[in-house]
């Protein structure tokens, strides 16, 4: 008898997935309805309530989502996954092989030698060692605890050295928003300096010292009552690299009390920094995975007229 062959890590992690293409525009539930016509409404808003629903790679919830075409809804295959809901931190995509959240300002992303604190890490952890005591997450890449936004988390550790040992090739697009004090000289331009870690703060020189090269590409959105809101684009990925070079060119973060210099204002009451898209190619399937949050509210009031 002839030996099926085996399905690759990719093939295994498209087929937990029930894949439909949008067509016409519709909600999400009727849109269910129409491709499940033997489920009831209960069973469907079941799914939307166990967060197996995604439309574009998000889970979506929401049963009067409005379907566009061109769009993608997946229904995974998986039981029904635990209930997750932390205040701190949002799920906005998960699979066999990695899981990406959006961060809340003041959650540390993991524990350091000298905070042994609730971070990302150990509430995700504890969220997934629920399937199980094997599983755990791996850590692929960090944001500062004052900023909030988008990140990755791998789950097993092949995945996350996959992602650590090619992540510029994987990684296509990672980008912040920011609002800086007072007015960009500039609409856009990139910022090249030589960052060194000194532990309390990282310190920058634009001539090589030593320190690791470090390149920002920023564009300038907008002007207003003495604040900028300023797109940032990582070419590298330093610590501190957004906030230091902001601070370099004169203009730091709002709410930045480690380089916002004596006179920096907090208006808003946190740093004014936001990781709001991550765009990647899937470690394991190759698919192109996009994701992207609104910019924060509280950003927004800044700009308002007064």
């Amino acid at each position: 008898m002839e030996k099926r062959p085996r399905k690759t890590p990719a093939e295994r992690a498209r087929a937990q997935y029930t894949n439909y293409a949008v067509r016409e525009s519709m909600e999400l539930m009727d849109f269910l309805a129409a491709k499940m016509p033997d489920a009831s409404r209960t069973k469907l808003k079941s799914l939307l309530s166990k967060r197996v629903v995604f439309v574009d790679n998000v889970i979506t919830t929401q049963f009067n989502y409005p379907l566009q075409p061109g769009m993608k809804v997946q229904i995974s295959k998986q039981k029904g996954k635990k209930e997750f809901n932390n205040r701190l931190l949002k799920i906005v995509y998960e699979d066999a092989y990695i899981i990406v959240v959006e961060k809340m300002q003041g959650l540390l992303s993991v524990n350091t030698e000298r905070q042994k604190e609730r971070t990302a890490y150990t509430i995700l952890n504890e969220y997934i060692q629920r399937s199980g005591r094997q599983f755990r997450v791996y850590i692929v890449h960090r944001l500062d605890r004052d900023t909030s936004g988008l990140m990755m988390f791998a789950k097993d550790e092949k995945t996350q050295r996959t992602l650590r040992d090619n992540w510029h090739e994987i990684v296509t697009d990672r980008r912040y928003v920011a609002v800086v004090e007072g007015n960009m000289e500039k609409d856009y331009d990139t910022i090249v300096s030589w960052l060194t870690d000194k532990t309390l703060y990282v310190s920058s020189s634009k001539y090589d010292d030593g320190g690791s090269k470090s390149i920002t590409h920023y564009r300038t959105i907008k002007r207003a009552n003495g604040y900028s809101l300023v797109e940032l684009d990582l070419e590298t990925g330093r610590k501190n690299q957004i906030r230091v070079h902001m601070q370099d060119l004169g203009h730091p973060i709002v709410g930045d009390g480690r380089y916002g210099g004596e006179n920096y204002s907090n208006p808003i009451g946190r740093l004014a920094l936001h990781a709001f898209k991550l765009c990647f190619y899937h470690p394991v399937t190759g698919d192109l995975m996009e994701f992207e949050t609104p910019y924060p509210a509280d950003f927004k009031k800044l700009f308002l007229k007064k």
